[in-house]
């Protein structure tokens, strides 16, 4: 959900050819499955593609990249872990200057609700991400 947001949140910014937003779990226990289908739904609803293949995240990929954002601590965790430079990645609530908490809780096995209230914190993140990438890139 948070890749298509935030593909989304660049294109509308001018930053779509600028920006490359790709997504990575990581744990490898759904590589190569779509996404869950309430995420599919709710993105749908939304407006938002669905098409995704799930992927493991790599140390290579973390790396190559100028910003990683985790949805809780237990993710950050794991990709500050295998990061040259842990200060790359971020909680990606962080960017939301009005988040109540700073993870992005699962929905999965949860009902829709749960993927709508997780669609809506990405997005509110999104502005704060596309400010962030903006600075870096000038």
């Amino acid at each position: 959900m948070g890749e298509q947001v935030l593909r989304r949140a660049f294109a509308e910014a001018g930053l779509g050819e600028a920006v490359t937003v790709s997504s990575a779990g990581t744990g490898d226990w759904h590589v190569g499955q779509g996404a869950h289908p309430p995420a599919r739904r709710i993105l749908a609803d939304a407006g938002y593609p669905t098409a995704h293949a799930a992927r493991q995240v790599t140390r290579a990929m973390v790396n190559a990249s100028d910003l990683v954002l985790a949805a809780d601590r237990g993710h950050l965790r794991a990709l500050r872990d295998v990061a040259t430079d842990p200060s790359r990645v971020h909680l990606v609530r962080s960017f939301d200057p009005d988040a109540d908490h700073d993870e992005v809780p699962d929905p999965y096995g949860h009902p829709d609700e749960q993927y709508r209230e997780v669609l809506a914190m990405l997005r509110a993140a999104a502005p704060g991400v596309v400010n962030e990438v903006r600075s870096r890139i000038g």
